[in-house]
């Protein structure tokens, strides 16, 4: 049967995702007009425009129905910006006191009761859609738009021009926040300068090597190997920033264009954020779908959905290698789907860094050199990592994917904070059958949250092996190493290493993994002083 016989059939209150939009600019001048909140609104315009290509009335006036469309939205979702999740990106030129509102306001969503902003994650794409799908199902709302957008290119660019932009404005009510505003790290992790992603997965990435038993060397190939898969597919993705299309063995050599940011990760294995993009999805219940003349052949069913976070301190979880929290949310997704691995025809595996590809691989019960595709974007390297918001991105390349593969199956995964929060959905333009109920998570979460955890010495004194490691770069120099150590009782620590040249180029050029030495410990933080 094709979904149009079938959609007479569906529950009039199953949610389904009818419209997508996405936006990169690699070349548009900064503007005070185009703030993030203006640039995710037109990703918005776009998604409500894509709900009614392919028209079931082509007689029917687009640009009306595109405006009442606009006016039935409840909830829109705006994904917290880059400038206000990291130090580093912080921007001068004022902000939204509610995105949401701003977003309402530019696309003519006069009838929105939720305005939502959500907290720093790239799962929470995903996850604010599994939330939005069962409010759906339930009857508390009728459509919700996800959106989110960054301009991190025309910040940079503005600055560099001296331009005094304007993004202010200023709204009455503030939004509702969305996610775990805990932060993603511990106070002893930061005393030690771990304090974001482009440090913590090389930490991450170093302990998958050990795992695996393999040198510095076959692990950079393998990493390349898996990663010239993505960039592949960017290759041939009009929306990608980085369309090159390296090989392995340009990702697998260190150059000038290719310097090392933090061992073992060149810069082209490093999600690119210094970009301009946008995107947004729209997802309805049937009953409006039906009621707008939505076509059949437009709308993708979200099947199955799941979240959970592992251990939150990553210095304290029993294996940096593995992830129960993405075992868990895959599992539940497909069985709520009713589907197993093998019948996926597409992934998009969150791909910041390579740790988190080859730790959702390994959980998800999926090779690394699968034919199927990784990812239907290109990946945070080559794709573009718009900070909160790629997951929308995938999401909506998943829906044209799977709108040209009518029945088949994708699987897209969320990753916040540091192979942390974790969210999963399984998509198909199969219409869903029966009553739309989403699975419980809560077995889950508890089971991961009563698992013993690593304890983290605070104050460490004598002999210590080294457990996994990393040395961060200031342009082509080796500036700091950061070693989590084992000592003789089990316990873990945290540490950095002597400031000095020689043992900083020894650290990445010889293996480290379990190499003997002294801690100490010191007002300033922990050091490792190796045999």
């Amino acid at each position: 049967m094709t979904n149009d016989t079938t959609a007479s059939h569906i529950d009039p209150r199953t949610p389904v995702l009818i419209g997508c939009g996405q936006i990169t600019d690699t070349s548009g001048e900064p503007s005070s007009r185009r703030s993030p909140s203006y640039f995710a609104a037109q990703a918005a315009q776009l998604a409500l425009a894509d709900a009614f290509t392919d028209r079931i009335e082509p007689q029917r006036d687009t640009a009306a129905d595109t405006r009442r469309l606009a006016a039935r939205i409840d909830a829109i979702a705006v994904m917290q910006f880059f400038s206000e999740s990291s130090p580093r990106f912080v921007q001068p030129f004022g902000r939204s006191n509610n995105p949401p509102a701003s977003v309402a306001r530019l696309i003519g969503a006069s009838a929105v009761r939720e305005h939502v902003y959500t907290q720093v994650g790239g799962n929470m794409p995903q996850y604010l859609l599994n939330d939005y799908a069962q409010r759906i199902a339930d009857g508390e709302l009728d459509a919700a738009l996800v959106t989110g957008a960054e301009l991190l290119r025309s910040t940079q660019l503005a600055r560099r021009q001296g331009l005094n932009l304007d993004w202010s404005e200023h709204f009455a009510n503030e939004p509702l926040r969305a996610g775990d505003d805990r932060l993603g790290w511990s106070e002893e992790e930061a005393r030690h300068g771990l304090n974001a992603a482009i440090w913590f997965y090389p930490l991450i990435e170093n302990a998958i090597r050990a795992g695996r038993g393999t040198s510095p060397q076959a692990h950079l190939k393998s990493m390349a190997s898996l990663f010239a898969r993505l960039a592949a597919v960017a290759r041939d993705n009009p929306l990608a920033t980085r369309r090159e299309g390296w090989d392995a063995d340009a990702l697998a050599r260190i150059d000038a264009q290719n310097r090392y940011i933090a061992y073992p990760y060149p810069r082209l294995m490093n999600a690119n954020a210094m970009i301009d993009q946008s995107a947004a999805v729209l997802m309805v219940s049937t009953a409006l779908a039906d009621e707008m003349g939505i076509a059949h052949d437009r709308r993708v069913y979200l099947h199955g959905c799941a979240d959970a976070a592992d251990t939150w301190v990553v210095s304290e979880r029993a294996q940096l290698d593995r992830s129960p929290a993405i075992r868990g949310c895959a599992s539940i997704a497909l069985q709520m789907a009713g589907v197993q691995v093998s019948d996926i025809a597409r992934f998009d595996l969150y791909s910041c860094f390579p740790s988190a590809v080859e730790v959702a691989c390994r959980e998800i019960g999926l090779a690394e050199d699968d034919p199927r595709p990784l990812s239907v974007t290109g990946g945070l390297p080559y794709f573009g990592g718009p900070g909160n918001n790629y997951v929308t991105h995938s999401i909506a390349q998943m829906m044209i994917e799977l709108r040209s593969l009518p029945n088949s199956w994708g699987m897209v995964t969320g990753n916040g904070s540091y192979l942390t929060k974790h969210s999963a959905g399984i998509y198909s333009t199969r219409p869903f059958e029966g009553r739309w109920q989403r699975a419980d998570c809560s077995a889950l979460q508890a089971s991961i949250d009563a698992a013993e955890k690593t304890r983290v010495e605070v104050r460490p004194q004598g002999p210590a092996r080294l457990e996994t490691y990393t040395v961060a770069f200031d342009r082509d120099k080796p500036q700091r190493g950061i070693v989590f150590a084992r000592l003789p009782d089990g316990a873990r620590c945290v540490a950095t290493v002597p400031p000095e040249q020689a043992l900083l180029e020894d650290m990445i050029s010889t293996e480290q993994i379990g190499r003997q030495g002294i801690v100490e410990a010191r007002p300033d933080g922990n050091l490792f002083l190796p045999s």
